[in-house]
């Protein structure tokens, strides 16, 4: 999931300027390039098989910098049928300080992408005009890249940790999130974990004009959750149409949850993020997010917010039809008309009453609503004094002054399945792009400019010696 990352409205507004070209690379940055080119490489799109591949290559890379204790856990996915693994990494504490764990999180496995769909083949890293081109440069193996070169050059350079460092990187983020859920259950004890960072969430922005909006760090995602409406009816001849009809039933169910809005909510990250939003927002709507912060309960002033095309999302639980289908033959009068329904839940709302309102929705139609798979809810992860003054620190580093404010994804990361056991999960990607040239993540041309890979690695490095040494 690569989405919050750029979302230009979370951020307030600095000035800067965006380099045009990188400087000659340093060694580190040579080696984090040359991992880049063979991960971009390997198509790791589910149902090809080639994510075992890349975990093999980096615990190649791992083993030969001096990390041993490198495992891979191969594992099943269905949807694509696929054989896929996930990469395990543990670097014991040297200097042991009492502190628990922490976990370096990110995924190798990426969105298909064909080659006549792109200007370019996606799956060999381009390099042109002061960017890196190729399925994967931006979600998320610049995050697995930056994440490895980072803790490869900490280990040559002789870095002690204080604390145990766990790396987890999983192969099926995109199509639904198995290796995160058996690392969390099976392979990882989260009881020994005081936190995790994640590379796939998180981020900074630029504008055309050189303009930094700022970074964010990811501290909440609403629960994914999709649900199948159906609508039955005996059918018949189409020449003699019923009163009753399973199409229109569904549609008017779907026009029912078209005008519906559920109940506008707030907790500490948004109110974080909405503070720091007002501040840099056109006043018509700068005046709404003042409103809606001194009464919650107003639901006018949070409908205004939501009705901003940059604000989707953030104030409320969404739902939306995403997929359609009906009847059986042109001539015939439809026996089923069935849609999905994709649910973006507010972190803290019980997805058993999103159910009941869908439910509530279909009754005057008879439609009937199932959810898909269980959902998994978590609540926001709170804004730790340590991990957000390293993701500052580390972010100033380069890029001084940087606005660092919390954030909400409205998608969903593996992350999710860490905060449902207990474990803070905390984006904190350190990656940037220019809006909206950049926002490619899933789509033709994915992108990231060679400056921000670089910093990324350098920000990794800063990271993980604050918050482990």
């Amino acid at each position: 999931m690569r989405l919050a990352l750029y979302a230009a409205t979370a951020l307030g507004l600095a000035t800067a300027t965006i380099a045009s070209a990188e400087t000659p690379p340093d060694r580190w940055h040579a080696k984090a390039r040359e991992i880049y080119e063979r991960a971009i490489s390997i198509p790791t799109v589910q149902g090809r098989g080639q994510v075992p591949a890349l975990a093999q290559y980096l615990q190649e890379q791992f083993r030969a910098g001096g990390l041993e204790g490198v495992t891979i856990h191969p594992y099943e996915v269905e949807r694509p049928a696929d054989r896929t693994a996930a990469l395990i990494l543990r670097w014991p504490a040297a200097r042991p300080s009492g502190r628990k764990a922490m976990l370096l999180m990110a995924h190798m496995d990426v969105v298909e992408a064909r080659r006549e769909d792109w200007s370019r083949d996606p799956f060999q890293l381009g390099e042109e005009g002061g960017y890196f081109y190729g399925r994967g440069t931006l979600d998320d193996k610049q995050g697995v890249v930056a994440v490895t070169a980072a803790l490869l050059r900490l280990r040559a350079e002789g870095f002690r940790p204080t604390r145990d460092i766990i790396v987890l990187f999983t192969g099926d983020e995109e199509t639904g999130g198995r290796g995160a859920e058996l690392a969390s259950t099976q392979w990882i004890d989260t009881s020994t974990l005081d936190f995790a960072l994640n590379a796939d969430a998180g981020g900074g922005a630029f504008l055309a004009d050189g303009r930094l909006l700022g970074f964010g760090i990811q501290t909440a995602e609403k629960t994914y959750q999709s649900y199948i409406l159906t609508a039955t009816n005996p059918g018949g001849h189409s020449s003699r149409p019923r009163p009753d009809n399973a199409i229109y039933a569904l549609a008017h169910t779907l026009d029912r949850l078209e005008r519906h809005r559920f109940e506008p909510m707030q907790n500490e990250t948004t109110r974080a993020y909405f503070a720091h939003r007002a501040e840099s927002a056109e006043p018509a709507l700068a005046a709404a997010i003042r409103r809606w912060l001194a009464n919650p309960n107003d639901g006018e002033a949070a409908d205004a917010i939501e009705a901003s095309e940059t604000e989707v999302g953030i104030t409320r639980t969404r739902c939306v039809a995403t997929r359609l289908e009906g009847g059986h033959a042109d001539n015939a009068l439809p026996q089923l008309a069935r849609a999905t329904v994709n649910c973006r839940i507010f972190p803290g709302v019980d997805p058993a009453s999103v159910l009941a309102t869908l439910r509530g929705l279909g009754q005057p139609d008879n439609v009937t609503v199932e959810p898909v798979d269980p959902a998994r809810p978590t609540d926001a992860s709170p804004l730790r004094a340590d991990v957000v003054g390293a993701y500052t620190a580390a972010v100033r580093a380069r890029h001084p002054n940087a606005a660092v404010t919390p954030d909400m994804s409205t998608g969903a990361t593996d992350g999710l399945y860490f905060r449902a056991r207990g474990v803070p999960v905390y984006g904190v990607d350190g990656s940037w792009a220019v809006i909206p040239a950049d926002e490619r993540a899933h789509g033709r041309d994915e992108r990231l400019p060679v400056r921000a890979f670089y910093n990324d690695v350098d920000h990794w490095t800063d990271l993980i010696r604050r918050l482990a040494g």
